[in-house]
């Protein structure tokens, strides 16, 4: 089909579908927001609780 008769829902599903392919934020490796958000709520919430946990010893061993 040609791009200049395409609606914009098949604009978007063509640019959805090349994303799949090449997603953008992996370039460099995995980000934050991919482990956030391969970890779901408790996940994150239990990891957050382990680093406050740390930075808590840290400061008292070594503050």
């Amino acid at each position: 089909m040609n791009r200049d008769n395409e609606t914009p829902e098949e604009k978007r599903e063509r640019l959805r579908q090349k994303e799949l392919k090449h997603p953008a934020s992996s370039i460099h490796g995995s980000n934050l927001s991919d482990l956030v958000g391969g970890l779901g709520w408790k996940g994150t919430g239990i990891m957050i609780l382990v680093l406050v946990v740390a930075f808590v010893v840290y400061s008292v061993f070594f503050g």
